[in-house]
């Protein structure tokens, strides 16, 4: 009996030492990230590498998407899942898909930002450590670098580059601000996967003397003031945080833990984060097409000349300025609005309009962040932080929301298709 007991009392420690230690795994795999793929990976690379050197805006969602669809040109080219943006690459079965992906980026990188090698190279050397030596992984290395070189190729005539020869509206001996606008030349520039940037060019902005004007132009005034007392503390916080420097990461970083909690595939990862990289770079072409089409004033010129718009309801506010730094191009349509619609657009298209809780983690300061249960929701506070911020009006933002949406649905039907 004595002899039993002990065994008892011995598989009853065993027992609570395992019940311990799964409780702990439990703890540890709810608050641990799960490892994220190769293209996660490559992703957050990249856009350590724009930070470091300052790269934001235009040229930052361009190279994303430069980054993006080599990798995933680069996948497919080895498993053949989904459709290619260039179909006319070589494709080899047996070559190992990450070590492709991986090539493609550093390819990407090392092109755009050779001034980062060592940072490039680091980052390469540890996702080479995952992925056995083996001739696979040689000619999925040979398969990236020349879905890169395709990518990179076709993408010289983009028009990006062409030198900036915006002229200001002006009459002479009338003062114009003396800042440029930053990037004109996107405007006439091509997007990705698209017959023009103006294929969805919306129709112009309300008239100055309309009903939808002078209600935009009094919640703008109301709420988006820096002395504004109908904003609240909570509403001035997610301004502050929604920065230029967390509009595009803030998507990634959604996309990265969607992917990741649904499991993803390499090809799956990379379809989705080519088919959202493409979408925002056409964001900055079709938004840009638009707005210097238009050339519609910001809120603080429209705020501090209200006795001039020929309209009853608005009042003039001659002291007004925006809690925001007003951005250095036009106003209609928004920028946030459109990226927000498109990127929202390609994740729903990929994982549903239901449940998606992730968090967007400040880009400088990792102790900010925001918490959201669904793409939707984060859409929604992406646009209405720039009427908080009084730097929109509310139909620019719906505008550029609709636009986003058109850019997503087209890139979706089109580009990155199954093929099996």
């Amino acid at each position: 009996m004595e002899v039993i007991s002990k065994i008892q009392l011995f598989e009853e420690a065993t027992m609570n030492v395992l019940k311990v230690a799964i409780v702990g795994l439990a703890l540890i795999s709810a608050n641990t990230p799960v490892r994220a793929d190769v293209i996660g990976d490559w992703n957050n690379t990249a856009m350590d590498v724009m930070k470091a050197v300052n790269v934001a805006g235009n040229p930052w969602t361009r190279s994303m998407a430069l980054v993006n669809v080599s990798m995933s040109d680069a996948v497919n080219s080895v498993q053949n899942r989904y459709s290619r943006y260039i179909p006319e690459l070589p494709a080899n079965p047996n070559a190992s898909a990450e070590a492709a992906a991986a090539a493609a980026a550093r390819e990407i990188l090392m092109r755009q930002y050779p001034g980062q090698k060592e940072r490039i190279d680091a980052a390469f050397a540890e996702t080479m450590k995952n992925i056995p030596d083996n001739p696979a992984r040689a000619a999925g290395i040979d398969l990236g670098k020349s879905a890169a070189d395709a990518v990179f190729t076709e993408r010289q005539s983009d028009a990006t580059n062409m030198p900036d020869t915006y002229r200001p509206l002006t009459t002479p001996g009338v003062w114009v601000p003396t800042t440029p606008p930053i990037f004109p030349q996107y405007a006439t520039a091509k997007p990705w996967g698209m017959d023009s940037a103006s294929q969805f060019r919306p129709a112009p902005p309300p008239a100055l003397n309309s009903a939808l004007y002078a209600r935009d132009y009094n919640e703008t005034r109301e709420m988006g003031g820096v002395k504004s007392t109908k904003r609240t503390d909570a509403q001035s916080d997610a301004v502050r945080f929604w920065t230029q420097a967390n509009l595009g990461p803030a998507w990634f970083q959604a996309a990265r833990q969607a992917s990741a909690r649904h499991n993803l595939s390499v090809a799956d990862s990379a379809r989705v984060f080519a088919l959202m990289s493409m979408a925002l770079a056409n964001c900055f072409i079709v938004d840009w097409d638009a707005k210097f089409q238009y050339n519609f004033w910001r809120p603080v010129t429209a705020i501090r000349n209200g006795d001039q718009d020929g309209n009853d309801a608005t009042e003039r506010d001659a002291g007004w300025l925006p809690l925001n730094t007003t951005p250095m191009h036009p106003e209609y349509p928004s920028q946030a609005g459109i990226n927000a619609g498109a990127a929202r657009g390609v994740l729903e298209a990929v994982f549903g309009n239901g449940t998606e809780n992730f968090t967007a983690t400040d880009t400088s300061d990792a102790r900010l962040s925001r918490q959201f249960t669904s793409f939707a929701q984060m859409a929604k506070e992406h646009e209405e932080v720039r009427i908080w911020g009084g730097i929109h009006f509310r139909n620019s933002l719906e505008v550029g929301d609709a636009m986003g949406r058109k850019v997503a649905d087209h890139l979706v039907a089109n580009y990155m298709k199954p093929v099996r």
